[in-house]
Order: structure tokens, then sequence, then C-alpha cells
């Protein structure tokens, strides 16, 4: 039960359908389109649109998407792939490689072809009800109109002043008075405004083709990159198979690779074989979570990759065998040392959007630019702004997931979903890149194992592994007696320099006919319900 005193806020309790998002107007435009009949994924659909527009930060029509869809409630879990490829005509050889060498932030060869506007419409055309521009009329009307910034959206573009600078469109759109907008300042985009009109009346072919594409492909081209007309045309996502686990009674349902939501269940493989009964913020729990989580980025690094170009071996991640092995290797009293060396993981934006309508159809839907602002650039007339997620790359040649042409990187945003006795129970996820996988293990693990409601698990403080050492980000509000514990077992507790992460989750309770949302408080938003 939660501490009314306590500073926070409750689960949010409803009977017809419910949304939740990190920024509240997603959210109220979410309920409207509810109201107006539409169903979860038209909801989701114009919320994550709306995002696109007031949180250009986390999200943008540049981007990627992923989600997970119950029909009413069902446990035949429908999954979609909506991450770009890149160019056909891409050139590893052209790559300067050094000793330090990477996919760089700000290079055309982090930029995929953008494929949430394919994974919108195909959506909307297998599983929507209302007409597809009205989804996207809300979107329209803010860019052209006009909307007020919201506190930690401001904050996180602010610490982006300097990468914006570097483009004279992102400068010219997103620094209008030479710096970030403040809180409360109303900011326009026009030129995305236009683009999403040509969207909603054109659907995918006002994207992939025709002005929007000709704009794109040109800039793209004029900094270096392959990019053509053709790789634009031929972007498709696709419906792919759903992988899960079983936790405490329930299955945990994630997207397969090229998606990490396999490393959140290998988490999940791992906490199982310990039988914890101590409060939620123990020493020992947050000691187990932290392991497994190592332990399962170390493979993550390794071994994932786009399974239509490499192989990844998803039944051996996910086997008992390995799962024993690893949990094995966790030792209460001594952090592990002997870890595989891997790229440290880093917190990126992307925005999670959880929502459940009146016939129970639930959406988990998860659209992001990887890092906040992308790569930075943007395509000078349509306003699109490109992602960056092609820095997940590697440039090792022999490695799986290799920078190499029509391929796609491996991805850390994931959607998941939650399902017991052949009904889906929860669609939930956590933003924050890399920690994603981690994410979903601690927040399943604090309302399954630890009984919390989950508003409350929502608003605990977060830890994560920094890999390739023992050092852990730990949020502030971590007690000072967990952090002192956890260095006396060798972790070296690192202060993060921001929030970990973003969550929004709504449970279902069959049985009293009640909806039970949460949202992150970390960010702007809320869940709202009818």
């Amino acid at each position: 039960m939660r501490n009314f005193e306590s500073p926070t806020r409750s689960t949010i309790v409803t009977t017809q359908a419910m949304a939740a998002t990190s920024h509240p107007t997603a959210t109220l435009i979410a309920i409207q389109i509810l109201n107006a009949g539409g169903n979860a994924i038209d909801a989701a659909i114009a919320a994550c649109a709306a995002q696109c527009v007031v949180e250009p930060c986390s999200t943008g029509i540049g981007g990627d998407c992923f989600a997970l869809l119950s029909l009413r409630g069902s446990d035949n879990i429908l999954a979609y792939n909506g991450s770009g490829k890149t160019p056909a005509g891409l050139d590893f050889k052209e790559f300067q490689q050094g000793p330090d060498s990477k996919v760089e932030r700000q290079s055309h060869w982090a930029i995929t072809i953008p494929s949430a506007i394919d994974a919108w419409t195909q959506l909307h055309k297998d599983h929507g009800k209302l007409p597809f521009k009205d989804l996207l009329a809300p979107a329209i009307q803010l860019a052209e109109n006009g909307y007020a910034i919201a506190p930690r959206v401001h904050n996180d573009w602010a610490l982006e002043e300097s990468l914006l600078s570097k483009n004279d469109t992102a400068k010219r759109i997103f620094l209008p008075k030479g710096r970030a907008p403040k809180v409360g300042e109303i900011h326009k985009q026009p030129e995305l405004g236009t683009t999403l009109r040509q969207i909603a009346e054109q659907g995918r072919e006002g994207f992939y083709k025709g002005p929007v594409a000709e704009d794109m492909v040109e800039y793209l081209q004029s900094i270096g990159g392959s990019h053509t007309l053709e790789d634009f045309a031929n972007a498709r996502g696709e419906y792919v198979t759903p992988i899960k686990t079983r936790f405490l009674d329930h299955d945990v349902f994630e997207c397969p690779p090229n998606g990490q939501g396999i490393i959140a269940l290998m988490i999940l493989n791992i906490l199982a074989r310990f039988k914890d009964t101590e409060g939620a913020l123990s020493a020992n729990r947050l000691h187990r979570e932290i392991e497994a989580t190592r332990l399962a980025y170390a493979a993550r690094d390794a071994l994932l990759a786009d399974p239509n170009v490499a192989k990844v071996p998803t039944d051996y991640l996910l086997s008992d065998e390995l799962a024993d092995e690893l949990a094995a290797k966790i030792d209460l009293e001594h952090a592990i040392q002997d870890l595989p060396e891997f790229a440290s993981p880093v917190h990126r934006d992307t925005v999670y959007i959880s929502i459940v309508d009146k016939d129970r159809n639930c959406v988990s839907f998860i659209n992001s630019v990887f890092d906040s602002f992308g790569t930075g650039f943007v395509a000078p007339k349509s306003g699109v702004l490109f992602h960056n997620r092609g820095e997940s790359f590697s440039v090792d040649p022999t490695h799986p997931n290799c920078l190499a042409p029509n391929k796609r990187p491996l991805h850390t945003i994931i959607p998941g979903m939650l399902v017991k006795n052949g009904k889906a129970v929860m669609p939930f996820g956590v933003m924050g890149g890399y920690y994603q996988a981690m994410g979903h293990a601690h927040l399943l693990s604090k309302i399954l194992d630890c009984k919390m409601d989950i508003q409350e698990a929502i608003n605990l403080p977060r830890v994560m592994p920094v890999s390739g050492s023992t050092d852990v980000e730990a949020e502030h509000t971590l007690p000072v007696e967990i952090t002192q514990e956890l260095e006396r077992r060798g972790f070296h507790i690192v202060p993060a320099e921001t929030p970990i992460g973003g969550a929004q989750a709504i449970f279902i309770d069959w049985e009293k006919g009640t909806l039970l949302g949460g949202s992150e408080p970390r960010k702007d938003g809320c869940a709202l319900g009818l």
C-alpha cells in the first residue's frame, strides 16, 4: 500500500480504457482517440505522432518503432519489427578505420532507413479503426500552431544545445532563440507539420516516395551517405514471431532479435533461479539483478545481430542450461571480476506507450531516435530529424553485428507484454536505451515477486551496471546503507548523471474488470483512464 504522506503519485484505476505515455498531451490525445471510437492501436499511433512533435529529443518520424499487440486480450501476441536497414549501396570499405574506430553519432553511417512510419501505417492498415488522417491531426496542429515546453523535455533539450548548433537546419528549428526553449515557451515545427500532412493524406507513400523522400535522400547524399530513393521505397518492416519465457507463473513476451528483448528474458531466467524473500531494495536482490544484467549483457554484445543476416542462437540464449550456468556465477559476497569485454552502455532517449481499450485490445508500443535528438541532422525542407541507430553497429568485420549493406543494427527499444492463464494482463515498457532489458526484469521482479503495485515499482530507485567494469550507476535516491553494502562487495557505485530510464504499464484485472496504470515520475507524462 502506498504511503500517502510520500510525495509520489497513485496508481491510476479505471474500468473502460487507459493510456499511459511520457507526455501529458500525448496521453490526453490517446484518450480522445479512444473516446472518438478508436481502438488501442489508433490511440498508440496518435499519441506517438504527438510525441514526435512535443518530445523531439526522445522520438521522431525519422526513427524506428517496435510493437506488441494482443487482440481482445488474447495470448496470441503479435509482434512488429519496424527497424530500418542500412542502404543497399553501403560500402564498408569506405569506412575510415583507426585504433578507436566506431560508428560516429553525427555521421551518415549512423542513419539506417527510418521505419517508424512504415510500422504506423502497416499496423493501422491491419488493426486500426479510425481514418489514418484523423490519427495524425492532433500532431499536425501541435507542429503548426505550437506546443508548450514541459520540464523534462526542456531538461533533455538543453543538454543537446551543442549538438543541435552544429547543423544549420537543426539550429534554426530547435534553437530558435539561440538556445533550447524554456519551460512554458511555445515552440513550432512548421516543416514537420507539412510533412505530417503529406503522410496523413498519402500514408506511407507520403514519406517513402515523393518530395519528403527526395528531401531526405538529397540531404543524406550531401553528407556522404549512399542512401537512395530506392532504399526508401523498398523500406519495409515485418511481423515477427515473439519470443517468451516463464517467470513466476506468467509468460513474458518480447520481440525477437535484432532487438534486445531476449536479454530481458535472459535476466529473468537467471533471477528465477533464486528465491529471494528480502525487500525490493535489499542489497542481495540488487546484487543479483546487477550481476544477472552484467552476465546477460555480455552475451548480448557478443552475439546479438540482425537474424536475417547473421545467426543468432536464440534457443541457446533462452535455455535452462545457460541460465543455470550464469546463475551459478553469482556470489553474494563478491562482485564478478571476470566478465567478457564489451562496449559501455549509455542511456538513450525513446518514448514508450501502453494502451488498453474497452475491448481489451492491448498495445505495447515504442518509438525512438536513439540518442537525444538522434544524429542532430535534420532534412531541411521536410523537417525530419534523423536517428543515430547505426551507432550500435560493430566495425569489427568478424562480429555478427558488423556494419554492412541491407542490415539492421542491434536495437535497444523493446516493448513487453505479460500474459497469465491464456490472457494478456499487462502491456509494459521501460525507456532508457541499453538499460531497457534490465528495466524490464527489474520492473517485473518488483511487481510479481515483491507484490508491489505498478506505480510503486516504477517509483523505486534504479541502478545500471556499466559494462566492462564493476561500476554501477545509481540514482541518488538509493539508500546510503545499500550503496555502502554494494561497495563492500566490490561494486563501484557511480552517481547517475541523469535519471535512469522511464516506464509505463497498464495491468488488467480480469476478475474485477478494472485497469491499473502507472507512469514514469522521472518524465512529464501520466496515465489516464475512462
